[in-house]
């Protein structure tokens, strides 16, 4: 019986573990994401604010 108990509690761990490493993976790309849409819109952003500046 102490045997089983060990094994629930080793897989009870590891799937914590896991959990927390999809968790680290969905950030990262969400981080990629957020990163490479920053690199596009910005400079289109910039763009956009000169030409109204330059108007007023």
């Amino acid at each position: 019986m102490d045997m089983i108990r060990k094994l629930y509690v080793k897989a009870h761990e590891f799937a914590r573990g896991q959990t927390m490493t999809e968790y680290a993976l969905i950030l990262a790309a969400v981080a990629v994401v957020v990163y490479i849409g920053y690199e596009t819109m910005g400079t289109t952003i910039k763009s956009v604010l000169t030409s109204v500046d330059s108007q007023l």
